[in-house]
């Protein structure tokens, strides 16, 4: 167990020794940490060897020239210069909420970036504005389209966050795909199989094993075939390709240079990096925020308040179990997994940094 601090500051450090500033470094490790905080261990500290892959690659930069490509009032299209995502994206969503601030809403699409975190991070900033805060991005092409046999989209997670007045806030963070990829490496590490429905082989026939997307498998859609709603899945996915990629001109669906050793570069394409798209709506463009926060409220007590199924738990609020989780890890610690913890402990090595004890 280790203390939510002395994470932070290793991460830090390595983002700082591979030549990221100070202040951008503390930014990255910002959002890993959350990630962290908020049980979503997929995208926090295991995903530092992926970064620093991609650094040594030369896939991203560590002094990226952000730069504001075209804009009008209340929205922007923002050339993210190859950096790492952790650091592109705040300043974008920052924009966002700027322009909400003058036009009523503010719309930012980023191209030129890599893997950005958790979604819900970006789409949670707004909470601080009385501002709704969307967030989406595209990623690795794992998931194959209804009745396609490869992968061509990414898991392509969406999130909103919504403010409220006595209630938590409302915070929706998911992957448009069934499972992340991330849980699928940690049941691979941990020699467990996947849930049934989820994953097809290089043949296109249902399969349980974790590690099939090293062996040319792919995912399927949220839903699985169409008699479950597999079709809609593929919708919701290709939204927020087309909104994330298609919108500022980054590589989309299976033009995406892979950043994944086992994913194979089908294009040989330009690599304009994976894209990302975030919203701010200012809850007085439409009525006080006021009353908007004790109706929202009001709507979340209805579901707390739902009858359930005998035998089951009270219906949960998109955001609860995040929420409790970040109160129990600053409080009592945050478990990194021993596969993790020996792969930072060679990174640190490697780079010359305190490890972890």
């Amino acid at each position: 167990m280790y203390s939510y601090q002395t994470l932070f500051d290793f991460t830090q450090s390595v983002f700082e020794k591979i030549g990221i500033s100070k202040d951008e470094a503390r930014q990255a490790a910002d959002v890993l940490m959350r990630a962290e905080l908020r049980n979503i261990s997929t995208h926090g500290l295991m995903r530092i060897p992926e970064y620093i892959n991609l650094w040594k690659n030369r896939r991203i930069t560590v002094t990226p020239q952000y730069k504001v490509v075209h804009e009008t009032p209340s929205t922007a299209l923002v050339d993210g210069g190859k950096g790492l995502g952790l650091v592109t994206a705040p300043k974008a969503m920052r924009l966002a909420i700027a322009k909400a601030k003058d036009a009523g809403t503010g719309w930012v699409a980023v191209r030129n970036s890599y893997h950005y975190g958790i979604a819900g991070y970006y789409a949670m900033m707004a909470l601080e504005e009385d501002m709704i805060g969307i967030s989406m991005t595209n990623a690795n092409p794992l998931v194959a389209p209804t009745f396609g046999l490869n992968g061509m989209l990414g898991t392509n997670p969406i999130a909103m966050a919504v403010p409220t007045d006595k209630q938590p806030p409302f915070v929706a963070d998911f992957a448009t795909a069934p499972i992340a990829r991330g849980k699928l490496d940690i049941l691979e590490e941990q020699g467990k199989n996947a849930p049934e429905g989820l994953l097809q082989d290089e043949l296109g026939n249902p399969t349980s094993k974790a590690g099939i997307l090293k062996e040319k498998g792919s995912l399927l859609t949220l839903g699985g075939d169409t008699n479950h709603g597999g079709h809609k899945g593929f919708c919701m996915t290709a939204i927020v390709d087309i909104l994330s990629a298609v919108l500022p001109g980054a590589n989309f669906g299976p033009t995406v240079v892979p950043t994944l050793g086992y994913v194979k570069d089908k294009t040989g394409g330009e690599d304009k990096g994976i894209g990302h798209f975030f919203g701010a709506i200012r809850i007085d463009a439409f009525q006080t925020a006021e009353e908007f926060k004790s109706y929202m409220d009001e709507w979340i007590s209805t579901f707390r308040n739902a009858k359930t199924i005998p035998g089951q738990e009270k219906v949960i609020i998109p955001g609860d179990p995040e929420r409790i989780s970040e109160k129990d890890k600053m409080e009592n610690g945050i478990e990194v997994s021993r596969q993790t913890l020996s792969k930072l402990k060679l990174l640190a090595e490697e780079l010359g940094v305190s490890p972890l004890a």
